[in-house]
């Protein structure tokens, strides 16, 4: 099998080519190398998979990048598209470039598909990293502080795909754009796509930040003895989902394509995978023997105190569910921090 990956040197984008080329598949990486860590994934593909990956520079904005990278491989039968701006602090300060990447972006790759298929009649699967954010706020679901956290006060398997969608932030309307062309694209001209509404995915070479990845960067800021800002009182609670669960999810999905095409699915923990930030410390502190020093500030704009999503239909369409408890996730993700402490520090300078 050959997989094309967008935002192939990103964090999921990293782990999913490691995926695919140790059980034998063609690798094909697609990435502008502009993310934080991008280049290190890189190198770092480039020693442990030599020629079982195939690099391609380009940019998802440029259609002549993205159409020349899928027509020069018109024998790819898996499109992984995760190539993304994925803050919505960042889609704030420059909505702009939030729109060309998420929207323009994602309408350039369907593109390009779409015209694959018309000139050579080629029609890989299509798999779009979507994002729990085109929910928006949810204000209208009842929410509760139970036992230190936030929930929900009547969804105790969280929010389903018949949610509507209500986009709260340049990043959700960016987002959301992408997901329903993704959707519409396999409705008019007969592709093969499948959308993966994503909650708060973790893992191995994620260089996460504070406003994007956050058990990274609290993994990260603790190895390296950095400030960490808590925004509210610490109770939010998310869903979160070990990078290799998602993975297997996507491989699931591509091999019940008859069953999931033209579908959307959420994609998270789910409600047995649920954490909060304080939760989160606890269990930092309890692998650091370290106290963990916060700073709290008031609550950011259209920060949800809980979100977390109903995974039944991939449960029930693909035969999926998440492996990796938070506890044992926060382990792998400490442990490979700190073993490669020298490595991210040239990412996070004082």
């Amino acid at each position: 099998m050959k997989v094309l990956i967008t935002g192939g040197a990103g964090f999921i984008g990293t782990n999913a080519a490691e995926f695919y080329a140790s059980r034998g598949d063609e690798v094909v990486l697609f990435d502008n190398l502009s993310r934080r860590g991008s280049e290190a994934n890189l190198s770092y593909l480039e020693k442990s998979l030599g020629d079982k990956i195939n690099f391609i520079e380009g940019d998802i904005r440029n259609r002549w990048d993205i159409e020349r990278a899928i027509c020069n491989n018109r024998d790819t039968d898996l499109i992984l598209h995760l190539a993304a701006q994925v803050a919505v602090t960042t889609s704030v300060n420059d909505p702009r470039e939030d729109f060309d990447i998420n929207a323009l972006g994602t309408f350039n790759v369907l593109e390009a598909m779409r015209s694959l298929k018309n000139k050579c009649g080629a029609s890989p699967i299509f798999i779009y990293a979507s994002t729990n954010k085109v929910y928006g706020g949810m204000e209208d679901v009842g929410i509760i502080e139970k036992d230190g956290r936030y929930t929900y006060e009547n969804l105790p398997e969280g929010i389903n795909e018949e949610r509507g969608l209500d986009f709260h932030s340049p990043y959700g309307c960016s987002k959301g754009t992408g997901d329903q062309y993704v959707r519409d694209y396999s409705r008019i001209y007969c592709l093969d796509t499948i959308v993966m509404r994503q909650s708060c995915i973790y893992g191995e070479r994620q260089f996460g930040v504070e406003d994007q990845g956050w058990l990274a960067w609290f993994t990260i800021a603790q190895a390296l003895g950095k400030p960490i800002t808590v925004y509210g009182d610490g109770k939010q609670v998310r869903d979160v989902l070990w990078v290799n669960d998602l993975i297997d999810a996507y491989e699931k999905a591509r091999q019940n394509i008859e069953k999931t095409k033209g579908q959307i699915y959420n994609l998270g923990g789910g409600h047995k995978n649920q954490l909060s930030l304080l939760e989160s410390f606890s269990l930092l502190k309890s692998l650091s023997g370290k106290d963990i020093p916060l700073k709290y500030e008031g609550w950011r704009p259209g920060d949800q105190k809980v979100c977390f999503m109903d995974i039944s239909k991939a449960e029930n369409d693909f035969k999926w569910k998440p492996t990796i408890s938070p506890s044992e996730g926060m382990k792998k993700l400490y442990d490979w921090v700190n073993s490669n402490k020298s490595e991210i520090e040239k990412y996070f300078p004082n």
